[in-house]
């Protein structure tokens, strides 16, 4: 089957332009992949056009509102993840006026499609009383007890990413002091986070039970399954929630309704700043490109917007108490009270 310009152009977008051109990080090329999983999905069950034969000139701004407007509708995904699929269709119908302009008017339209408001949530983090009970759960006495719980340690001591996390090896790993871990983030940017040598006492026994402090086992998956495969997203998702609803049913009033991965690096966050850790710190440590992303952890907390409030807090309210309160009959008072 002859391949058509659509399927030529999407193929060097995603494994030549991507990774060679843009240096886009294999996680941000993963999920710009899933974009056009769905969009063909979309392409196919809604509009009969089969992937295989599928062209440019099919594809239309009317096409591309479709799909956004199926993926809330039938997919049922909030304005966030429709824009996440906006964002890849944009970036690959910006690479295409280069390769196809013949449809560069199309091209404009549909780059003009604006992202939808989405609404900001609530950060949502765990007390330092839910983390501690959270950490009693995995079992010291099995080696997949202790796996999880140097797995759980690290990330919320680290405030690593899962995506960080599954990539970690143990060259990664520094266990001398200082003690520290090298994270890469998004945009393969790495970062050095320090660790204390109390939080490393779980991850040194494993990496010393599974030798992994051999120099053979540099570039070993730091955490992996049965298999010594590393771990995936959903696989360090189970083992988070396994040990969340059992320490739930000990202590249903520490935790919310549901606890991601990302919910640690938050609880991380949230405790730092409650510590009276500088921003810019915070900012280094989580890997964010600008400290204006960590203003929303100072934003979050109600703790220390109480604190500051009582601290600037001056009387200003009289301190008389107003007659009808001294009076057991409030009528009487009413009765009494002179008129105009």
């Amino acid at each position: 089957m002859k391949p058509t310009n659509f399927s030529k152009s999407l193929t060097k977008f995603l494994t030549l332009y991507l990774p060679g051109e843009k240096g886009m990080s294999q996680n941000t090329i993963l999920s710009y992949k899933d974009a056009f999983v769905l969009f063909l999905v979309y392409a196919h069950e809604e509009k009969q056009l089969d992937a295989n034969i599928i062209e440019f000139h099919q594809i239309t701004q009317e096409l591309i509102l479709g799909f956004l407007d199926w993926l809330e509708t039938n997919r049922h995904c909030c304005p966030a993840t429709r824009n996440v699929r906006l964002a890849a269709l944009h970036s690959f119908f910006r690479y295409v006026q280069y390769q196809s302009p013949e449809h560069g008017h199309e091209w404009q339209k549909i780059l003009a499609i604006p992202v939808k408001r989405a609404q900001k949530g609530t950060v949502s983090y765990l007390t330092l009383e839910a983390i501690r009970n959270l950490l009693k759960e995995p079992d010291q006495l099995t080696r997949r007890g202790r796996r999880d719980l140097a797995l759980l340690s690290l990330l919320y001591e680290s405030g690593c990413r899962v995506a960080e996390l599954i990539q970690l090896t143990p060259s990664m790993v520094r266990l001398e002091q200082p003690c520290t871990v090298k994270l890469v983030g998004k945009g393969n940017k790495a970062r050095i986070v320090p660790l204390l040598e109390a939080q490393t006492q779980f991850l040194s026994y494993y990496m010393q039970e599974n030798n992994l402090l051999e120099a053979h086992a540099n570039q070993y998956p730091l955490f992996h399954n049965s298999r010594r495969e590393k771990l995936t997203r959903t696989g360090v998702n189970y083992i988070l929630k396994k040990y969340v609803h059992k320490a739930k049913q000990k202590h249903p009033g520490l935790f919310p309704d549901t606890v991601s991965c990302h919910c640690l690096r938050h609880s991380k966050a949230m405790h730092l700043l409650q510590a009276g850790v500088n921003l810019v710190y915070i900012r280094d440590i989580l890997g964010h490109s600008s400290v204006q992303v960590t203003e929303v952890y100072a934003r979050a907390d109600s703790k220390q917007k109480r604190e500051a409030i009582e601290k600037a807090y001056s009387e200003v309210a009289p301190k008389e108490t107003p007659s009808w309160e001294v009076n057991d009959n409030l009528l009487q008072w009413l009765m009494s009270f002179p008129k105009l």
